[in-house]
């Protein structure tokens, strides 16, 4: 079962505030959102939506760019010092 709390509304320059109980944790500087439902105000910790970006329009925008084949996304690897058997492993004395 939650844990209720009581907390005081004050004035804070030209707005209200509303004094949250240190028992909740909340650390000084932290952001909140607030909704109001019903009459009734919920406050959650905010979390930022991440971004997304639409490329919807970019298609078709530039002449000259047209999806790769299947071969031409095929690469091959580049060589690795590690991968030639006369590279000094990590315990091999120089």
């Amino acid at each position: 079962m939650a844990k209720e709390y009581r907390a005081k509304v004050f004035k804070s320059g030209n707005s209200v505030a509303l004094r949250l109980p240190k028992a909740l944790g909340i650390v000084e500087g932290a952001e909140m959102t607030v909704r109001e439902d019903r009459g009734s105000f919920i406050v959650e910790p905010y979390s930022p939506k991440p971004k997304k970006i639409d490329l919807t329009g970019i298609y078709g925008s530039i002449p000259g760019l047209k999806l790769l084949d299947r071969e031409d996304r095929m690469f091959e690897p580049s060589p690795r010092p590690w991968d030639d058997p006369s590279w000094p492993g990590p315990s091999d004395p120089q």
